[in-house]
C-alpha cells in the first residue's frame, strides 16, 4: 500500500481542485481522457484510485457504469458524497483489487499510480480485471510543472512529496514488460503554463499533443483478452475388450 491520505490530505485535494485555473486544467485531462479511450455508453469502467471522485461524475455523463476504489476512508467519503448511490465504491489498494478477471471493460488510473506502493504489481492487477482498454494519466516527470512540484515540496509540505512522477517511456517499458506489446497510444496536454485564447487552446490541442513533455501523459493500452486454461483429464475407455492376437 502506498500513501493513504488522510482527511486534511483529502480535503486540501479536493478543495484545491475548485480553484478555477485547477478545474479548467481537469477539464483538459478529462477531454483527453474522453478522445482517447471514447468508451460507450452501457460499458463498465473501473476507476482505480479514485479519490475524492474527481472523474467520476464525468464517468456518468459519458453513460458508463462506474465502480470506483481507493484505500482511503476519507477520499471516499467525500466521493460518495458527489456521486450518492450512482457508483459503487469499494475501499482497497491497486496491488490487490478484489474483482475476478475480466470484470470490465475499461480501467482507469487517474493521477493515482503515483501514489501506489508497486506501481507495476498495480498495473498488473488493472490488465487483469479489465478486458478492453487501460487508461493511465499521470503527471509528467519530465514537465516543467513536475520540477517545480519538485522544488514546492522541499520548501512546504505537500501531497506531491509522496508521489513517484512517470514519463512516457517508462510507462511504456513497464507495460510491455507486463502484457507484451500490445497496441498503446499516448498524447500529453498543459504545454504552455495555461491555455489563454483560442489559439493556445487549439496550439494544445492539436501538435502539443505529441511532445512528451507536457503536465498531463494520458496512455491509453489495448488489452489482448486472456483466459486461464487448464488441461482438460478425458478417462480412456476401450472399445472393445482385446483378444488373443493371432500368430
Amino acid at each position: 500500500m502506498g500513501h493513504v491520505f488522510d482527511s486534511s490530505d483529502a480535503a486540501a485535494y479536493h478543495a484545491s481542485l475548485q480553484r478555477d485555473e485547477n478545474r479548467l486544467v481537469f477539464e483538459m485531462e478529462i477531454q483527453l481522457l474522453r478522445e482517447m479511450l471514447q468508451p460507450r455508453p452501457g460499458e463498465s469502467i473501473l476507476d482505480i484510485g479514485c479519490g475524492t471522485g474527481a472523474c467520476l461524475p464525468a464517468f456518468l455523463e459519458m453513460g458508463l457504469r462506474v465502480t470506483g476504489i481507493d484505500p482511503s476512508t476519507a477520499m471516499l467519503d467525500i466521493a460518495a458524497g458527489r456521486v450518492a448511490n450512482r457508483v459503487d465504491l469499494y475501499r482497497g489498494v491497486a496491488e490487490d483489487l478484489p474483482f475476478d478477471d475480466n470484470s470490465f471493460n475499461h480501467a482507469c488510473f487517474f493521477t493515482s499510480l503515483e501514489f501506489v506502493e508497486d506501481p507495476a504489481k498495480a498495473l498488473a492487477e488493472a490488465c487483469r480485471v479489465a478486458r478492453d482498454r487501460l487508461f493511465i494519466g499521470v503527471l509528467n516527470r519530465f514537465a516543467i510543472k513536475g520540477l517545480e512540484r519538485w522544488v514546492k515540496g522541499m520548501f512546504s509540505s505537500s501531497i506531491y512529496n509522496h508521489a513517484r512522477f512517470f514519463s512516457v517511456w517508462e510507462l511504456k517499458r513497464m507495460v510491455y514488460d507486463l502484457v507484451g506489446h500490445v497496441p498503446i497510444s499516448w498524447r500529453s496536454i498543459c504545454q504552455l503554463p495555461l491555455p489563454s485564447g483560442k489559439f493556445a487552446a487549439s496550439l494544445e490541442q492539436t501538435l502539443l499533443q505529441r511532445c512528451p513533455f507536457g503536465a498531463f501523459v494520458g496512455m491509453v493500452v489495448v488489452l489482448v483478452p486472456r483466459f486461464r486454461t487448464r488441461p482438460l483429464t478425458v478417462r480412456y475407455q476401450p472399445s472393445h475388450t482385446p483378444g488373443t492376437v493371432p500368430g
